[in-house]
């Protein structure tokens, strides 16, 4: 299994980090190590949410200018939420997931430009900020799908093929 999340996050990283990059709605990309986290929250549990977002935090923190350590402390806090709010939602209907990809990449962006700011980058925390977060929302709920099944082949649980079950 550790085998298997590895390779799942080496290959999120890499599409974060070459198809995806180039992938841009007014100006914003994806954030598909952010998706992880939520998506890892969503299929695990809370425990590996945060175990799965600290860890696509630390892979994040590698290429960007900001503090080190900034965005897994918010991942792993996106992927424990989620975790922690995901009973019941195996069972529901297809587009729940779709949501909760949505809503865990707003807040995670907000999350994470209000903790920079309280290191000192309070250039994060924008007029630009909610157009930002909407717009990561939308493009990762659509790259959803394919984040929980990635996730969860990864983490080696059946119930990741059922969430999108019509």
């Amino acid at each position: 299994m550790r085998l298997r999340t590895a390779a799942a996050l080496g290959v999120a990283l890499l599409l974060h980090l070459t198809l995806l990059s180039e992938l841009r709605l007014a100006g914003v990309r994806p954030d598909v190590l952010l998706l992880v986290a939520a998506a890892a929250g969503l299929v695990g549990g809370p425990a590996r949410g945060a175990i799965l977002g600290f860890a696509s935090g630390i892979a994040a923190d590698l290429f960007l200018e900001a503090p080190f350590g900034l965005s897994a402390l918010s991942y792993c806090l996106v992927g424990f939420a989620v975790g922690s709010l995901q009973t019941g939602i195996l069972r529901s209907a297809w587009w729940i997931p779709v949501l909760t990809a949505f809503a865990a990449s707003v807040a995670g962006i907000v999350l994470y430009a209000l903790l920079g700011a309280t290191v000192g980058q309070t250039e994060m925390v924008s007029p630009r900020l909610p157009l930002v977060a909407a717009v990561v929302g939308v493009m990762n709920g659509f790259l959803a799908p394919g984040s929980v099944r990635l996730i969860g082949w990864a983490l080696g649980t059946r119930s990741a093929g059922r969430l999108y079950a019509a």
